[in-house]
């Protein structure tokens, strides 16, 4: 597993107006399991950019639906469980490094739409960030508790 790298990601803690995150179940999962809109960059993508495009991809929601209010200082990265590695991806990666965002979103709750192109979740909630942790899968745990105390003053 060492020989692995980490795949290039990043991630975005979308809130409401009353504060609360957006999860999703993940499609591909059985576990009850949620988690925030992430996934890989493409080739010459900025992590900017990136954002806007998984988060729309993952929840239908437009970019002008959304605001940008920071960014985590630091990319933060998870490793995968062995049994996983080379299953996930097209390539073995050991786990990702992901740039994170915090977002306000600007619209609706009808703005959401995750029956997109491609669809990733098999429902969505709002939650409250302090939660985050207990509804993740456990080796993004600590990665979660991370992303919180980066976005503390935020929340």
């Amino acid at each position: 597993m060492t020989e692995y790298g980490y795949r290039p990601a990043v991630g975005v803690m979308l809130l409401n107006r009353a504060g609360r995150a957006f999860v999703g179940q993940r499609l591909d999962s059985t576990l009850e399991a949620w988690q925030l809109p992430q996934g890989g960059l493409d080739p010459g993508e900025t992590p900017e950019q990136g954002a806007y495009r998984e988060l729309e991809e993952e929840t239908g929601i437009p970019s002008h639906l959304v605001e940008i209010v920071a960014r985590c200082p630091t990319e933060l990265y998870y490793d995968l469980p062995e049994d996983l590695i080379g299953k996930v991806w097209k390539e073995p990666w050991r786990g990702q490094r992901q740039t994170w965002f915090l977002a306000r979103f600007l619209g609706a709750d009808e703005d959401v739409n995750i029956a997109t192109a491609e669809p990733e979740f098999r429902a969505w909630k709002w939650a409250d960030p302090a939660d985050l942790p207990a509804m993740i899968v456990p080796f993004k745990k600590e990665l979660y508790q991370q992303l919180l105390a980066a976005f503390a003053e935020w929340l």
